[in-house]
């Protein structure tokens, strides 16, 4: 079977708790942090989008060559949830929010992931 044209991706969902709550209203720290992550694990990025709401948290949307990457901040919380999605095998979503967790010092961390498409 050729790989072109075929459907399959990681899709890996992550929790991260104990962040410093001033980093998780911090929109354009947590976009280069982000973009940081996606491409030390492998991934292209295209661009990158982030909106600080009000009073508080931030929402950081990566567009990937090959998929997405998002982060949703609570900083009363020091919480925030993220995912990253990638097509193929160059890129490395996992690892991509492991290091979105060590950059981000979060004291946990809980990451399921999903296989989506042909396996």
């Amino acid at each position: 079977m050729s790989d072109v044209g075929r459907f399959t991706g990681r899709h890996v969902l992550a929790e991260l708790h104990g962040v410093d709550p001033a980093l998780l209203d911090d929109p354009v720290r947590l976009g280069e942090l982000l973009r940081a992550a996606v491409t030390q694990a492998g991934a292209t990025v295209l661009d990158v989008v982030a909106q600080r709401f009000a009073p508080q948290g931030a929402t950081v949307i990566a567009l990937l060559a090959e998929s997405h990457a998002s982060v949703h901040t609570y900083p009363e919380h020091g919480s925030l949830f993220a995912d990253v999605f990638t097509c193929g095998e160059r890129a490395d979503p996992e690892h991509a929010l492991r290091l979105l967790a060590t950059s981000l010092n979060a004291a946990s961390v809980h990451l399921s992931v999903l296989h989506r498409g042909e396996r």
